[in-house]
C-alpha cells in the first residue's frame, strides 16, 4: 500500500499526516517531524539544536535518564531525537503489541523533558570532548572550513554540533526556549506507518501530540551560497592532503528539471568508479584513493560539494585538476556512454530505495515537505529514461555557477 497524505486538526491547527499501512511486520514506526526547526534556528547559539536533541534523549525529569531508558528497553521500544539542518525529529518505534505503551512514554517525554542542570552539564561535557577529539580529524576540519567559505554570515557557516566555545555558553534556558519554539503544532508533520488502519492509530497519536502548544510557527530561511572563489589552507602534522571543495548550484527542489541535476551529479562525481572525478583523478592519474562530488538540494539552499585525499606533493595538482574537470564538464557536458550508464544505474537501483517501510515513509515525507507530488519519484524516473543527451548538456551549460569553486585544504 502506498503512502497517503491526510490531515488532522488539533487546537485549530491543521497538521499533515504521512501514513502507510504495512502488514508485513507487526510494528509501528512514528516520526514527529518539526519543520524549519533544526539547527537553522541556532542563530548565534551554535550547537543549541544538537544539545536540545540530546537532552530529549535523557528521558523525563521525573524518572531520570536511566530509569526512563530501562522502561523503554524492557519492552524493546526505541525513542530517539535528532536534529538536521531544516528539521527536528522525534522517532518512536515498537512492535505492535506494546505500541500503546510506547506512545504513553512519548507523551510523558513531551510533557516532562529532563530539564535538569546536571543533565545538561553532562551532555555539554560529552559534546566538548567529542569536539576536542575532532581537532585531529582532518576531514572534519576541512569540511568545517569549507562551510565557512561557502556560507559566510549564515547559520550554516557554523558546525551543527557547535564549537567548544559556543557549547560552553549554552544555558538550560536556551535549550528550553529552543524546544518550546520548535516542538509546536504549527511546525509539526506526523509520519507514521505499520500494521494499523489509519483511524486506529491516528486517534492514539492525537492524544499524544495534543500536549504540544500552538503558539509559534518557525519560518524557513533561505541560505545564499557564496559565489566568491576562495581558498583556505590549514597546516597540520599529516601525511596526506585533505581537499574539500564546493560551489553554488542554483536549483529549486520544486524545479521540474531538477531530475537532470541528479543525473549530472551522478555522472560528475556521485557514482564512485565510473564518475568523471574518480576516473580522471584516481584511475588515470593515481592522485587519490577516492574522489567524490554531488549536488545537494534542499528547500533552504542547494550547492555542489566534493572531496578527495591525496599525497602532499600532489595537492596543488589535484586542486587544479578538480577546477579543470568542473570547467570542462560545464563546457562540453557528458557523452552518450556516460548518460546511458547513469540511466541504467538510476533506473535499475530504484527497487532498492523502497524496500523497507522506513524508506517509503521517508520518500513520501520528502515529497510532501518539498511540495512535490507523491508519485514524483516515478515521474522523475520516466523523465530520466527519456532524457536526451542534448537536453542534459544544455542543462549543464546553464549552470555556469558551479565553476565558482572554493577550496578548503588541510596539509602539512
Amino acid at each position: 500500500m502506498a503512502a497517503t497524505i491526510e490531515h488532522i486538526e488539533i487546537k485549530n491547527t491543521k497538521i499533515p499526516v504521512v501514513f502507510e499501512k504495512d502488514t508485513n511486520l507487526p510494528i509501528m514506526n512514528l516520526q514527529l517531524v518539526f519543520k524549519n526547526s533544526g539547527y537553522i534556528q541556532d542563530n548565534k547559539n551554535s550547537g543549541t539544536a544538537s544539545l536540545s536533541a540530546k537532552l530529549l534523549n535523557e528521558g523525563t525529569k521525573s524518572l531520570g535518564s536511566t530509569a526512563f531508558a530501562q522502561k523503554l528497553e524492557n519492552q524493546a521500544i526505541s525513542l530517539h531525537s535528532s536534529s538536521g539542518f531544516e528539521t527536528f525529529v522525534i522517532e518512536l518505534s515498537s512492535i505492535k503489541d506494546v505500541h500503546e505503551n510506547a506512545l504513553k512514554f512519548l507523551k510523558e517525554l513531551l510533557k516532562d523533558p529532563n530539564y535538569d542542570e546536571k543533565t545538561l552539564e553532562k551532555i555539554k561535557t560529552i559534546q566538548r570532548g567529542s569536539l576536542k577529539r575532532k581537532e585531529n580529524d582532518f576531514d572534519y576540519t576541512a569540511s568545517k572550513n569549507l562551510k565557512k567559505l561557502l556560507f559566510k554570515d549564515t547559520v550554516l557557516e557554523n558546525p551543527s554540533s557547535g564549537t567548544i566555545e559556543s557549547i560552553e555558553k549554552i544555558k538550560l534556558d536556551d535549550v528550553k526556549k529552543f524546544l518550546n519554539l520548535a516542538l509546536d503544532l504549527n511546525n509539526l508533520i506526523i509520519v507514521v506507518g505499520g500494521d494499523f488502519e489509519y483511524d486506529e492509530i491516528i486517534s492514539k497519536i492525537e492524544n499524544v501530540v495534543k500536549v504540544l502548544d500552538n503558539k509559534n510557527k518557525n519560518i524557513l530561511k533561505k541560505i545564499t551560497v557564496s559565489s566568491d572563489k576562495k581558498s583556505k589552507t590549514v597546516l597540520k602534522e599529516t601525511e596526506q592532503a585533505y581537499i574539500y571543495f564546493g560551489s553554488p548550484f542554483n536549483v529549486d527542489v520544486k524545479d521540474e528539471n531538477s531530475y537532470m541535476a541528479k543525473v549530472a551529479s551522478f555522472i560528475l562525481g556521485g557514482s564512485g568508479f565510473g564518475s568523471r572525478l574518480m576516473e580522471e583523478i584516481r584511475v588515470k592519474r593515481g592522485l587519490a584513493y577516492s574522489a567524490y562530488g554531488q549536488v545537494s538540494m534542499n528547500k533552504s539552499h542547494s550547492y555542489f560539494t566534493g572531496y578527495l585525499q591525496t599525497k602532499l606533493e600532489s595537492a596543488d595538482e589535484a586542486k587544479e585538476l578538480v577546477s579543470s574537470l568542473v570547467n570542462e564538464f560545464v563546457k562540453n557536458g557528458v557523452n552518450k556512454d556516460e548518460l546511458e550508464a547513469a540511466k541504467n544505474f538510476l533506473l535499475g537501483s530504484e527497487p532498492l530505495r523502497t524496500e523497507t517501510l522506513s524508506q517509503r515513509l521517508n520518500r513520501a515525507f520528502t515529497n510532501y515537505y518539498r511540495g512535490l507530488k507523491q508519485e514524483q519519484s516515478q515521474i522523475d524516473l520516466e523523465k530520466i529514461e527519456n532524457l536526451k543527451l542534448e537536453d542534459l548538456n544544455n542543462y549543464i551549460k546553464s549552470h555556469n555557477e558551479i565553476k565558482k569553486l572554493s577550496f578548503s585544504i588541510v596539509r602539512k
